[in-house]
């Protein structure tokens, strides 16, 4: 009995190369005519109504491989493409390899049949797998001897026609494609569909025959290992492959072989022991109707079970789910490689708290809080000034021209660089430790796109923050003193859209330059040039003030005719005006320093509000935001993550 080799049966040898059954591409076909047209008509329906003969080996229309009604591997498939395309920029290339090839892999199959289901022959040196080839086929296909390695390279034998496609994906020559000798049995006619190949043997010496191994184990859709009594605990065959593999074992056969060289006690210890080595490699064992990787035992030599293993197969060809199982097991097997880069530890984010803190920090290195208290002062200074006798405001005035410009502006305006050095360092910390609180529990990728666009943001941050100081102040001036209390408009990049200024002093005097982060803004929102906003008893308390004043200087006019005698003599009536006016003056200006507290208090608290927001939005848009984006970009691919890996068919 021989084998019918597939150079002839499926058109793959040089006489028939170009030809399908005497009717080759190369034949001029012709359809002029009526008669033509009605052959051509015949031919169509003949191929549609009856089965494949053998040697017909023409183009069919396909189905999808894995487009099974109700599956879920599509939808996983392009969750994976998505998730792959939209890490590109985050992760290299070698991390994205293996989703990739799987993506390759699945696109390939699936324009191949869905008809047959490739299954492949593998074990080590001696275990007896190329006779289990031949004993599956009922024909001497495959080689067998003594002589190490036997089996050079895969020889594959296909049930029915239409698997060329399938062959040239796994570099099986036509020289080496064969078919079996197929009786009538059920058994046989549960086959059909089958593409058995045989490998070379997976622990070999020739490096290329391991190679060649691996290759066509990535691309066939199930596995028959074959292990005999000597070497199924062989360490090369669980750690290379049994265990790096224990995803796909609904789509495994494990197979003990020669167990005629056993007793039938020995080959149950031993089939045990093999089922409890699957168990440490993580493979389930398909027992009690559960899915997992079959286990069983036969002799090839001899024959015994193997018939069930023919009727194990028929009924898995049949079925026609290997290739879906097969690419939903290499989908687990890229989403678990691809794991520790996309699942977090906690729940990664800015949350409210780590913002409010981010902005605090920011309003320290402005100096928000040193600014509202300026602008307070300087509005009770203001009061103090309206409202005040003018005697005292005189005495002021001649202290201030005493001191040669004043030496508090003079401090102000030679601030050392230390302050400048602190208040730049106090941003980049604020910088820091929202960075920190982002990306605490983040995969590394991800924690590093975080911390980049971050330490991207607040490479300018604190220029932008000293810039938004001046025109802060620069916005002020322009109001003129209006009552206007809208936070002052913050352009894009957090720079506010009043153009720049100048930074005002507590001397009242304008100093230009940079360098601000971290100084006060006595100004308040209106800039130490503006009036700060009246409150509306502030005329009726100038009038009073003046009140007193003219009463002081109409008593005092009094007395002096009198003592020149340019009046008459009555010093009761002066006396007393004089001194209402001189106790009416600075009772006037303590009620009205007492009634400024509040509006003051408010002034300020308004002052250090609107700086606060200027550098929160400053803040937001040069760091938060991008932070932000960064970790919704995460959020994305960890959903398209989940996807992947929430509708899993092999429990992977």
């Amino acid at each position: 009995m021989t084998a019918v080799t597939e150079g002839r049966d499926h058109g793959q040898g040089p006489e028939s190369e170009g030809t399908r059954d005497g009717r080759g591409d190369d034949v001029r076909h012709w359809d002029d005519g009526l008669i033509a047209r009605r052959a051509a008509d015949a031919a169509q329906a003949g191929s549609e109504a009856g089965p494949v003969a053998a040697g017909q080996d023409g183009p069919e229309p396909q189905v999808e491989a894995y487009g099974l009604p109700g599956s879920p591997l599509r939808p996983r498939l392009d969750a994976l493409r998505e998730l792959v395309g939209l890490s590109r920029a985050r992760l290299d290339g070698v991390t994205l390899a293996e989703a990739g090839r799987v993506l390759d892999e699945a696109s390939a199959r699936q324009r191949l049949s869905s008809r047959h289901t490739v299954v492949a022959v593998a074990g080590a040196t001696g275990s007896g797998k190329s006779t289990l080839f031949n004993a599956l086929a009922g024909v001497q296909i495959s080689d067998t001897g003594l002589r190490r390695p036997t089996t050079s390279a895969p020889i594959a034998c296909s049930w029915t026609d239409g698997a060329a496609g399938l062959l040239d994906r796994l570099a099986v020559p036509g020289r080496l494609r064969r078919r079996p000798v197929q009786g009538c049995t059920a058994t046989d006619e549960a086959l059909q569909g089958l593409v058995l190949v045989d490998l070379p043997d997976h622990d070999s010496a020739a490096t290329g025959h391991r190679e060649q191994v691996d290759r066509v184990l990535a691309l066939v859709d199930a596995v028959i290992w074959v292990v005999d009594p000597e070497k199924y605990a062989d360490a090369a065959l669980h750690e290379r492959y049994l265990r790096p593999l224990a995803g796909h074992a609904e789509v495994s056969f494990v197979v003990l072989n020669q167990i005629d060289r056993l007793s039938a006690e020995a080959a149950d210890l031993v089939l045990d022991d093999l089922r409890r080595l699957l168990d440490e490699d993580g493979m389930a064992v398909g027992e009690h109707g559960e899915p997992g990787a079959t286990v069983m035992s036969l002799s090839a030599l001899t024959g015994a079970g193997v018939g069930d293993l023919r009727e194990l197969l028929g009924r898995f060809v049949q079925d026609r789910t290997a290739a879906a199982r097969r690419l939903s097991a290499d989908v687990d097997a890229a989403a678990a490689r691809l794991r520790p880069v996309y699942v977090a530890e906690g729940r990664p984010g800015l949350g409210e708290r780590a913002r409010e803190e981010f902005t605090d920090r920011l309003a320290d290195a402005v100096g928000a809080a040193t600014a509202g208290e300026a602008a307070e002062r300087e509005w009770r200074r203001n009061a103090g000034r309206a409202c005040g006798t003018p005697w005292l405001r005189l005495w002021r005035w001649y202290e201030s021209t005493r001191q040669l410009g004043g030496l508090d502006l003079m401090a102000q305006a030679l601030a050392p660089p230390e302050e400048e050095l602190t208040a730049r360092q106090r941003v980049e910390q604020a910088v820091r430790r929202l960075a920190d609180d982002a990306v605490d529990g983040l995969p590394a990728p991800w924690a590093q796109a975080v911390r980049e666009a971050a330490v991207a943001g607040a490479k300018g941050l604190p220029e932008a923050l000293d810039e938004l100081t001046r025109n802060a102040q620069a916005g002020g001036r322009n109001r003129g003193g209006s009552r206007d209390t809208g936070a002052t408009p913050v352009g894009p990049g957090g720079r506010t859209d009043t153009g720049r200024g100048v930074r005002s002093t507590s001397g009242g005097r304008a100093e230009r330059g940079s360098g601000s982060v971290g100084r006060p803004v006595a100004g308040g929102p209106g800039g130490r040039g503006a009036r700060p906003p009246r409150p509306a008893w502030w005329p009726a308390a100038v009038l009073a003030q003046a009140s007193m004043t003219l009463l002081q200087i109409f008593g005092g006019l009094w007395l002096l005719g009198q003592i020149v005698g340019v009046i008459e003599p009555g010093l009761l009536t002066p006396a007393l005006l004089m001194l209402a006016g001189v106790v009416g003056g600075p009772l006037v200006e303590w009620s009205c320093a007492a009634a400024a507290r509040g509006p003051a208090r408010r002034y300020g608290q308004e002052a250090e509000r609107r700086l606060r927001e200027a550098a929160a939005g400053c803040g937001r848009a040069r760091v938060l935001d991008p932070v932000a984006a960064e970790l919704a970009r995460y959020r994305e691919v960890r959903e398209r993550y989940v996807a992947v890996t929430e509708f899993s068919t092999t429990g992977g």
